[in-house]
């Protein structure tokens, strides 16, 4: 069976994913950068403002509010390495309760908070999470540039997490083969995968590990 063409802004089939941080991908960075076909111009270089909820008892749903809008992603499985995710849920504020009660909040894996009203806004939405001792708002701000290597997306990014400036680099795909072929070729063979959900933890001290490097 011939393998699926990724396109740049499309959906396609679950993807698998190398990612790490760390405070230097320099040298990955700039072979990856050499290594990469051409890509469409909107997705150089990109910026992003978004929430991560985080929370103390969950580490396979990745929750992240962008431009009002949510987004949970849940983990599938490992292959030679590689994390495979899928998305679980996408919702919009204002949010209906019964969607808080039946996906979000099921999704964070804590008690859930009493629910007084049909319809919730984003600030409400926020209140609950702030008021939770399991839960954290984090703010991360994302400057990303991307690139394609051996079929697979990868981008290299400057992440600031609550203002702590990281950096991420990353190779995903339909196909795990072509992950560890663009993974020895940039020479990140061996370096810690993780996902932003596990990093943005380390970094605000929810687990404690260190990044990369």
């Amino acid at each position: 069976m011939a393998k699926e063409e990724l396109k740049i802004g499309e959906i396609s089939k679950p993807r698998f994913e190398f990612r790490s941080f760390g405070q230097n991908f320099d040298t990955a960075a700039k072979r990856m950068a050499r290594l990469s076909m051409p890509i469409p111009e909107k997705v150089w270089e990109r910026y992003s403002d978004e929430i991560y909820i985080l929370s103390r008892t969950n580490d396979i749903n990745n929750t992240k509010v962008r431009d009002g809008k949510m987004d949970i992603k849940t983990y599938i499985q490992t292959v030679d390495g590689m994390e495979q995710w899928n998305p679980l849920m996408k919702g919009e504020f204002p949010i209906l309760a019964s969607v808080l009660k039946s996906e979000v909040f099921p999704a964070f894996n804590v008690v859930m908070p009493a629910l007084t009203k049909d319809v919730y806004t984003f600030d409400e939405f926020m209140d609950m999470i702030n008021s939770n001792p399991d839960l954290a708002a984090v703010k991360v701000h994302k400057q990303r540039f991307g690139y394609l290597v051996n079929n697979t997306l990868c981008e290299y990014g400057e992440v600031l997490i609550n203002g702590a400036r990281i950096v991420t680099i990353n190779s995903e795909s339909t196909e795990v083969e072509d992950i560890v072929k663009t993974v020895k070729e940039i020479g990140l063979e061996g370096v810690e995968n993780i996902n932003y959900l596990q990093a943005i933890k380390r970094v605000i001290g929810m687990i404690d590990k260190p990044l990369a490097n």
